[in-house]
C-alpha cells in the first residue's frame, strides 16, 4: 500500500501542478476562455488513463498461466522503464516546467484541439505512466484492493498539495521532494524489475527459476510482518533467485549513482569569485 501511495503522491502531485500551472498562466495572461479546453483534456486523460489501467487489469484474464506471466513480467519491465525514465525527467526540468508550459500555450492557443491535445497529453504521461507502475507494483503484492486505495490516497493527497501551493498557502520545495521520492522510487523499481524477471521465469521465457541466490524464508517468513512489510514497499523476497538478484543490483548499481551524480550538480552552487582589493 505504502509503494502505491508514493507512487501516486509523486505522479499525482506532478500531474495536479501541470494543471496548475496551465490554469494559472492563461488567467494570468488573459487567456481564461481556454481554461474550458484545458479541463477537457485533463478530463480525456483521466479517462484515457483509467481504461488502460481497466485493459492492465481485466484483460489478461482467461488467458492461460504461462501467458499472464508473460505479459505481467514484460509491462512490469516496461513500467520500470517508463518511471526511471520519469524520475530524472523530473530532475531535470522541473524548475522550467511553468515556462515551458506556458511557451507550449502560446504556440497552439489559436485551436480548440490542440489546446485539448497539449492538456491531454501533458497530464495523461503522468497517468498512464502512474496506471502502468502501480499495476505492476500491485501484480508482485498481490492485493489489488489495498494497492488501489493507497494510490488514490497519494494521488487525493498531492491534489491538495498542489492546490495549497498554487494558492500560496503552503511552501514547498519541489526540488527536495522529488528528490527524495525518486531516490525512494529506483529501490521500489529495482523490485519491480526483479518481480518481472521472476515473472518472465515462471512463464518459462527465462531459465533459472529454481536457482536461487538465497533463501533466508527461515529468518524472514513470508507471512510475518517483516516480510509482509518488505514484500508491500520494496517487492523484497526471502527466496531470490539469481537472476532476479542480478536484476535488482545492476538496475540499482546503474541508476541509484546517475541520479546521486545529476541532483549533486543541481546543489552545488558556482564560487564565487574573490573581490579585488582597493588601495586606499
Amino acid at each position: 500500500m505504502f509503494q502505491n501511495f508514493l507512487i501516486g503522491l509523486r505522479e499525482g502531485l506532478e500531474a495536479a501542478l501541470i494543471v496548475g500551472l496551465l490554469l494559472a498562466y492563461v488567467r494570468k495572461t488573459g487567456k481564461s476562455h481556454l481554461i474550458p479546453k484545458i479541463w477537457m483534456g485533463v478530463s480525456l486523460a483521466v479517462l484515457v488513463s483509467l481504461g488502460f489501467g481497466a485493459l492492465l487489469t481485466f484483460g489478461p484474464r482467461g488467458l492461460t498461466f504461462e501467458a499472464q506471466e508473460a505479459i505481467g513480467g514484460s509491462l512490469s519491465i516496461i513500467a520500470v522503464g517508463f518511471v526511471t525514465w520519469m524520475i530524472f525527467w523530473m530532475a531535470e526540468n522541473s524548475k522550467h516546467l511553468s515556462r515551458e508550459l506556458g511557451q507550449k500555450i502560446d504556440l497552439v492557443q489559436a485551436s480548440t484541439g490542440a489546446v485539448v491535445l497539449l492538456a491531454a497529453l501533458s497530464v495523461g504521461r503522468e497517468g498512464l505512466e502512474t496506471a502502468l507502475f502501480i499495476w505492476a507494483a500491485s501484480q508482485s503484492v498481490g492485493n489489488g484492493a489495498t494497492a488501489l486505495i493507497g494510490a488514490l490516497l497519494g494521488i487525493a493527497l498531492a491534489v491538495l498539495l498542489a492546490w495549497l501551493i498554487m494558492r500560496g498557502a503552503l511552501k514547498l520545495n519541489l526540488g527536495i521532494f522529488f528528490r527524495y521520492t525518486g531516490l525512494f522510487l529506483i529501490f521500489i523499481a529495482a523490485g519491480v524489475l526483479a518481480y518481472g524477471v521472476h515473472d518472465l521465469q515462471e512463464a518459462g521465457i527465462l531459465p533459472g527459476l529454481n536457482s536461487l541466490a538465497f533463501d533466508i524464508s527461515h529468518l524472514i517468513a513470508p507471512t510475518s510482518l517483516l516480510g509482509t512489510l518488505l514484500k508491500a514497499i520494496f517487492n523484497f523476497s526471502p527466496a531470490t533467485t539469481w537472476l532476479e538478484a542480478i536484476a535488482w543490483c545492476t538496475y540499482v548499481g546503474i541508476v541509484l549513482p546517475l541520479f546521486v551524480a545529476k541532483n549533486r550538480s543541481k546543489v552545488v552552487s558556482p564560487r564565487t569569485s574573490p573581490q579585488p582589493r582597493t588601495s586606499s
